[in-house]
């Protein structure tokens, strides 16, 4: 297992915290169409001996997740995988959220010592859309469970064979939160069983999972007998804990002060085999930080490298691989 943070800002202050708190592998958001903004970055990163390993985030995807595409976004995705493959950047890492991406309702919840999380609350989220922007958003952008399905394949069938060429791998994150549906938009990446029919749409070494801890928790679902289950497909992990009533509720936490045994997450990695990149998410922000992007402050993901480097080394020793067993 390789011990992964995304930066922000991605500066030379926070890549050298990174390298010397033990990170090696460093996720950034896709930077647009300019050809030459990835290399950039890339020898920006590497110059403190890491490596540009995932891009996550901020992608042309949004008309594909709809069927909508006029073949723009398209030819974005497939420029942006190639251009991975060429540098040796190993992961991309997507969403199919259709009409926004992760939501929170409130990002001040008090967690430990009085530092701040963020909390969803479907009840207060439904409170703050107003009568006209839940009429705008409803409308002719309503999509329905099957026309996602079917637009997800479509691109599946038109992305894996490009990333297996280029040795990329697709690593699909959970809809967060994990709902049946939100302002009007079906989801569809809210359940176990859901990830076992995406690898099975076109099963393919390159069409995995981003196994986010934090979301598959807000399911419900037992997180080291689900990392096992799905473990073959896993490619890149979201390491967080939440304290949750269900989807439509839940608080997040520090990694080790939620209700997930984080031990035994750690273990079920390494015996199902996994060795990929695995990032904190959605760190805590502790004091002098309150002015800082709510869940990607720096002083809380430092909480996190300590605290999962050590998990890491306790399951790298003590457990056994299945190439071991």
């Amino acid at each position: 297992m390789r011990l992964a943070s995304v930066l922000t800002p991605l500066n030379e202050h926070h890549l050298t915290l990174a390298a010397q708190c033990g990170v090696q592998d460093i996720t950034v958001r896709y930077p647009g169409p300019d050809p030459e903004e990835l290399p950039r970055r890339q020898r920006q990163i590497t110059a403190h001996g890491l490596r540009l390993a995932i891009v996550e985030g901020y992608l042309p995807i949004e008309r594909l997740k709809l069927g909508s595409d006029d073949g723009s976004e398209l030819a974005a995705m497939t420029s942006l995988i190639r251009q991975m493959g060429k540098l040796g950047i190993p992961i991309l890492c997507y969403n199919f959220m259709a009409g926004t991406d992760w939501v929170r309702t409130r990002l001040d919840a008090p967690e430990r010592g009085g530092a701040r999380v963020t909390e969803f609350d479907l009840a207060a989220a439904e409170r703050a859309v107003s009568l006209s922007a839940r009429a705008s958003t409803i409308g002719s952008d309503r999509i329905s469970v099957e026309e996602l399905w079917t637009n997800l394949e479509r691109l599946l069938r038109e992305l894996v064979p490009v990333a297996e060429e280029c040795g990329v791998f697709l690593a699909m994150h959970p809809d967060d939160p994990p709902l049946p549906g939100f302002r009007g938009k079906a989801r569809i990446m809210n359940s176990v069983e859901n990830f076992e029919r995406l690898v099975a749409l076109l099963p393919s070494a390159h069409n995995g999972v981003c196994f986010c801890q934090g979301t598959f928790a807000a399911m419900g679902v037992d997180i080291p007998a689900t990392i096992r289950r799905l473990g073959p497909h896993i490619r890149y992990v979201h390491f967080r804990d939440v304290r949750a009533t269900g989807p439509d509720h839940f608080v997040e936490t520090f990694h080790d002060n939620g209700p997930t045994d984080m031990v035994a997450a750690m273990a079920a990695y390494r015996e199902a085999g996994f060795t990929g990149p695995m990032r904190p998410d959605h760190v805590p922000q502790l004091i002098g930080e309150e002015n800082g992007e709510p869940g990607y402050t720096m002083l809380g993901r430092l909480f996190a490298y300590g605290y999962m480097r050590g998990l890491m080394q306790s399951a790298e020793k003590f457990v056994r691989a299945p190439s071991q067993s």
